[in-house]
């Protein structure tokens, strides 16, 4: 195995094989989105330097902007303390990351209790 990629074997991943990773803007920190990945999607992004993701709903590694052009170049790679949750901090091509068009997936504020 690669001496540079010996932490992907600290990493916990769920009982099928995912962790979730945060995609945060590398510049302003926003918190862009929020998805699955697994050891091929994480492998891929390290050798392209852009996010690839798996896909629950279509069981296939997923090209983030593939489609649509917003792809995510990955400037720096994280992981947590208990080795179970992915940070990349990336610069998001055309400052799309979510499908409904928003910059970011977390545009739902709730109200919180007046305390």
């Amino acid at each position: 195995m690669n001496q540079d990629i010996l932490w992907l074997e600290t990493l916990k991943f769920n009982e099928i094989g995912l962790i979730p990773a945060i995609a945060q803007d590398y510049l302003d920190n926003t918190v862009l989105m929020m998805a699955w990945m697994n050891r091929a999607s994480i492998q891929r992004t390290l050798e392209t330097g852009e996010a690839h993701y798996w896909s629950r709903s279509r069981s296939e590694l997923w090209h983030k902007g593939a489609t649509s052009g917003h792809i995510q170049k990955v400037k720096a790679f994280y992981y947590d303390c208990d080795a179970d949750t992915l940070l990349l901090k990336v610069e998001q091509v055309g400052n799309v990351a979510c499908h409904t068009g928003a910059r970011s997936c977390f545009f739902n504020p709730v109200s919180l209790p007046v305390r």
